[in-house]
C-alpha cells in the first residue's frame, strides 16, 4: 500500500477544542514522535466522542474517519496529516 499526502504534517490539538478534520481528508496518517504510548480520540463535528485508541512511540496508523470527524490525541507528539490511500 502507498499513500499520497494532501498536506504538510501537523502537531495533533490536545483537546477537543483544538481538534482537526485534516482538512476534511477521510484518511488520515498518524504517528507517535515520542516514546510513550499516546491516547487518540476521534470526535464528530458536534464534539461527541467516537472512538479512541492507543498508539505506541514510534509507532505510526493510517485512520479512516468520515470528512468531517476531528481528531485529538493526549499529547502533541502525535503528528498527523491527511492522506489518500492506494493500492
Amino acid at each position: 500500500m502507498s499513500i499520497r499526502l494532501l498536506a504538510s504534517e501537523a502537531a495533533c490539538g490536545v483537546n477537543v477544542g483544538a481538534a482537526s478534520t485534516f482538512s476534511d481528508a477521510t484518511d488520515v496518517r498518524l504517528v507517535n514522535s515520542g516514546t510513550t504510548v499516546r491516547l487518540i480520540t476521534v470526535a464528530n463535528a458536534a464534539d461527541v466522542t467516537l472512538a479512541t485508541l492507543s498508539l505506541a512511540g514510534a509507532e505510526s496508523v493510517i485512520l479512516r474517519k468520515n470528512s468531517t470527524d476531528q481528531i485529538f490525541a493526549a499529547n502533541a507528539e502525535v503528528l498527523g496529516v491527511g492522506c489518500v490511500t492506494e493500492g
